[in-house]
């Protein structure tokens, strides 16, 4: 068997020795190649060739460059090493590395769907507003010495500054064609939406690997609907006042001005129309 390794070093919940268990639980000759710099995970991926697996250790950015390059029906195990790695765990992976490379190791595939949003692949979300705005604040702040991005206290802090800036008011600020305007949009290709630590937060509770796209858009939001959000997040309901729909093959945004895309977790830049397509069963995953 021909398999690689695709390791993120600087994620945060990856270092030698926690490498060298996961290479132990993978297949014998499993090769390892390290990615240095942004978008080189997409290159390794890209120059895999027609290995029988490739392997990702690292965080949902790094997931996101190596299905930016795939460009042949590979087997992907997701392995979790960020600080949140929303992609395993929505896979049903375990939370640790090493248990969840025993289990890709086992060979179990499954068919699932991918999202695109100008042309960028994403595996479980990007959106337009206020949580694109959170992820920018963060990667603002900077990473450690050794590399490594913040974590959820940075982002609970701030989303708690921008709350405080805009006084707890999201107003109309895009149009979904066909369906209306809203404040924001959270575009989703699964449950959850993402974690807040353990507590998965199902923002967009019909979205499904095995469907098409789903979406939550909130018309408008206040500091009385932030508590509902949450909530309804937990539970999985959703919440009112939103534009919502399900499986779905193509989505137009129109912003009234640059607004900030997030993708996967990571900045994509400020965009002024989003088109969303979906790509139904294309990547195999191991699990």
């Amino acid at each position: 068997m021909s398999a690689l390794l695709i390791v993120n070093p600087f994620a945060s919940g990856v270092d030698e020795h926690r490498l060298a268990a996961v290479e132990a639980a993978l297949p014998a000759g499993t090769q390892t190649r390290l990615t240095t710099s942004a978008g080189e995970g997409s290159r390794i991926a890209r120059d895999a060739g027609a290995v029988d697996a490739i392997y990702v250790l690292g965080g949902d950015g790094t997931y996101n460059e190596v299905l930016n390059g795939l460009e042949l029906d590979v087997p992907v195990g997701f392995l979790p090493g960020g600080g949140t790695s929303v992609l395993p765990r929505a896979l049903g992976l375990p939370r640790n590395p090493v248990d969840a490379a025993k289990r890709v190791a086992l060979g179990k595939t499954r068919r699932i769907g991918l999202g695109r949003v100008n042309g960028r692949r994403f595996s479980f979300s990007a959106g337009i507003g206020f949580d694109a705005e959170l992820v920018r604040r963060v990667d603002e702040l900077g990473r450690s010495p050794d590399g490594r991005r913040p974590g959820d206290v940075a982002f609970m802090r701030a989303a708690f500054e921008t709350l405080r800036e805009r006084k707890a008011r999201f107003d109309e600020q895009l149009e979904i064609d066909g369906a209306g305007r809203a404040a924001l949009v959270l575009v989703a290709n699964c449950t959850p939406y993402t974690y807040a630590g353990a507590v998965a937060l199902n923002l967009v509770p019909h979205a499904d690997f095995e469907q098409g796209l789903a979406y939550t858009a909130p018309v408008r939001l206040r500091a009385r609907d932030l508590p509902r959000l949450v909530a309804g997040g937990v539970r999985g309901t959703g919440m009112k006042d939103a534009l919502e729909a399900h499986d779905l093959d193509r989505i137009v945004v129109r912003c009234d001005q640059p607004l900030p895309l997030q993708v996967d977790g990571e900045d994509a830049g400020d965009v002024t129309e989003a088109v969303y397509e979906a790509e139904r069963k294309v990547l195999t995953v191991l699990v």
